[in-house]
């Protein structure tokens, strides 16, 4: 199933129905700043078990990131951060980065790994931003992917992602046109951001 959402102005009923079907355990497709994403609840892990089937990967090894709505996540979520790195943070988001941060105690319990580091994104996108304040926590986010040899434009046009994804998941919110750009990757955990992949995103 696929549903439009307008960016400029996302429909409320839209946002909770695609919540909705997070909430019961569901996988969807969204729209971020960037790629298009694989999502669902942080906190059904039936639904994180899917995402990394979808991934190929196993749930203890996973590096999916959390999407937020804003910066308000970082206490539940990760260590404390210094000044100076909450005001590249603040500075930056939202927009098209993945900002890697000391995950704290109870971080490893939810992904069931031994993980130390968790990834934040906090996109330039409404659509997404309103789907994560309206579950009322982070989602698992991971960018959509295909095999090789598959046309990109199937991870940039909503029509083609329902022809291609739609049995795997259970709701693709189509928000207009992707892109092909990841986001930049800004390794926060030894002191000195180190950005460790270049995408969309340039620091300021």
């Amino acid at each position: 199933m696929r549903i439009r959402i307008y960016p400029d102005n996302p429909s409320p009923k839209n946002i909770a129905q695609a919540v909705e079907v997070m909430e019961s355990g569901g996988v969807i497709i969204y729209p971020t700043d960037t790629l298009y994403a694989l999502g669902c609840d942080l906190y059904n892990h039936k639904a994180l078990d899917r995402l990394c089937r979808l991934r190929g990967v196993k749930t203890e090894k996973a590096l999916f990131s959390l999407l937020c709505p804003d910066l308000g996540c970082l206490a539940d979520y990760t260590r404390p951060v210094s000044n100076t790195l909450f005001k590249l943070l603040r500075r930056n988001t939202p927009g098209p980065f993945t900002f890697v941060l000391s995950a704290n105690s109870q971080t490893p319990k939810i992904w069931q790994s031994k993980r130390k580091t968790i990834g934040i994104r906090i996109p330039d996108n409404t659509v997404a931003r309103a789907l994560a304040e309206t579950l009322g926590h982070p989602m698992v986010t991971a960018s959509l992917r295909l095999d090789e040899e598959v046309d990109d434009t199937y991870l940039t046009d909503p029509e083609l992602m329902e022809e291609m994804f739609g049995r795997q998941v259970d709701l693709i919110v189509d928000g207009g046109p992707g892109s092909l750009t990841p986001s930049t990757v800004v390794d926060c955990t030894s002191g000195e951001p180190e950005i460790v992949r270049q995408g969309a995103g340039s620091l300021v």
